[in-house]
């Protein structure tokens, strides 16, 4: 009888690969694909090159450089898709912009301040990337971000709305913001360390009925008073969009917690019922319902918001009338250039650029999904499934409203949209799903032998 002795390996002393050269092959893509998109609307328009193209080029390069330096360097295990991708959406953002401050009478140029918010976002998610050292620290302000998040959502009630809608604060040298964009990322914390701690309690159940788990009574109380605080938000600032996501947000996490679907159930139904008596007595509300159910008629002697952007899908086609040649001059009442940039993209690219498109959200949104299931901690699981749940309600409101597919809500396609704020939020979501997803791929270390036999492993012929 012989034996042999080999040294035993893990999957800590080999390592998983960064996949970074992989995220700078499809950088390199995410950056190519808007360049040649300005080309395309300026030799549209005007039959050249547009003068800019230089300083837009190098701008969004070194913006997608930078940012990729930092990832190599302060989180180098982290998902390799979600930077190139949200850089493609953001550059596709300023095209698309940019084109439509070419008609004026859309109104003054928009591009310029999306380019410069745009790179204030980038800024914020290298910060977070370097300072944030580990995405567990935010669990000890889970009820510090409640207040946080309490206070950007009423702040708006106390300057005066626009379009109908009291979404925005003004800051004097700064301009309009709009604090609920911030505000689902802080309710994405304070919801993770909240229900990470009482999650055992709210999925015990009393009774079934009907195939569903009947939650007690007393653990009621959370979902009832985020149910208020959603009806609030839509009476006094008549914000739709803002109170689906909120409520939306913490049904999908109270699911995720529990595993109960009657919590779904009751989500819906509260959701239901606090619309339809909101509907009653509030008439900007009743205003868009009116006009989703009646897209074609006539209001204030021209066709409804939701009736411009379906002519605007319908002439698009399947292929688009082209990037530069659509008509989006003829758009009149409604903000093209955020609530309803989907119509413009619709037109000029198509059903297929579309689709292109959504399927670029569907694979962020995916992504973090799939980082919410490699985490190795409760509080990481929980807060990568509620920022990427807000991301996806925030998608679906946005284009579900401009396609007719529910009523319009008021709310900015993320990344897509001229706005500050949202890109701005939409880069720190970003990044602090990054930071999940390298704490998640990181190869845990080889634990040290203390014997030689623990370094052997006999081997029988």
């Amino acid at each position: 009888m012989s034996s042999s002795t080999t040294n035993t390996t893990t999957i800590g002393t080999i390592g998983a690969p960064s996949r970074r050269n992989t995220e700078l092959a499809m950088l390199v893509f995410a950056v190519l694909i808007p360049v040649f998109a300005y080309i395309n609307v300026g030799l549209a328009k005007d039959g050249s090159v547009p003068a800019g193209v230089l300083g837009y080029s190098l701008g969004l390069g070194l913006l997608a450089a930078v940012a990729h330096l930092v990832v190599r360097k302060w989180a180098p295990y982290a998902d390799p898709l979600m930077l190139p991708i949200s850089t493609l959406l953001n550059g596709l953002g300023l095209i698309f912009i940019w084109r439509l401050d070419q008609e004026h009478s859309l109104g003054k140029a928009m591009a310029p301040n999306q380019l410069m918010w745009s790179t204030f976002g980038v800024a914020l998610f290298l910060g977070i990337l370097i300072f944030l050292k580990d995405h567990r620290v935010l669990q000890r302000y889970t009820y510090i971000s409640m207040v946080v998040a309490l206070v950007l959502l009423v702040a708006p009630v106390f300057f005066p709305g626009v379009n109908g809608a009291k979404i925005w604060i003004t800051i004097p040298g700064l301009g309009s913001l709009q604090p609920g964009e911030f505000a689902k990322i802080i309710i994405a914390i304070f919801f993770a360390g909240y229900l990470m701690v009482k999650r055992d309690a709210l999925a015990l159940a009393s009774r079934r009925f009907m195939g569903l788990y009947l939650p007690r009574g007393r653990d009621l109380g959370p979902i009832l008073v985020i149910w208020a605080l959603s009806l609030m938000i839509l009476v006094f600032e008549t914000d739709l969009g803002t109170s689906l996501l909120f409520f939306g947000l913490f049904v999908v996490m109270l699911y995720v917690a529990t595993e109960r679907t009657s919590w779904i159930v009751f989500g819906l139904l509260l959701s239901a019922g606090g619309a339809v008596a909101v509907a009653t007595f509030e008439s900007h509300v009743q205003i868009r319902v009116h006009n989703w159910l009646n897209p074609l008629e006539l209001s204030n002697g021209g066709v409804t918001e939701t009736a411009q952007a379906m002519y605007s899908f319908g002439s698009g086609g399947i292929l688009g009338s082209g990037l530069g040649q659509g008509y989006s001059r003829l758009i009149q009442g409604i903000a093209p250039k955020s609530d309803y940039i989907l119509a413009t993209v619709g037109e000029e690219v198509g059903l297929a650029g579309l689709m292109a498109i959504l399927l670029l959200y569907g694979l962020l949104i995916e992504r973090g999904i799939r980082t919410a299931l490699a985490a190795r901690d409760p509080f990481g699981k929980l807060l990568a499934i509620g920022l990427s749940g807000a991301f996806a309600l925030q998608v679906f409101v946005v284009a579900g409203g401009v396609t007719g597919l529910i009523p319009l809500t008021g709310m900015t396609m993320p990344f897509l949209a001229q706005g500050g704020s949202s890109v701005i939020a939409n880069w720190a979501l970003v990044a602090i799903l990054l930071r999940i997803s390298d704490t998640a791929r990181r190869p845990a270390p080889a634990p040290a032998p203390s014997t030689d036999a623990e370094m052997t492993q006999v081997v029988r012929p």
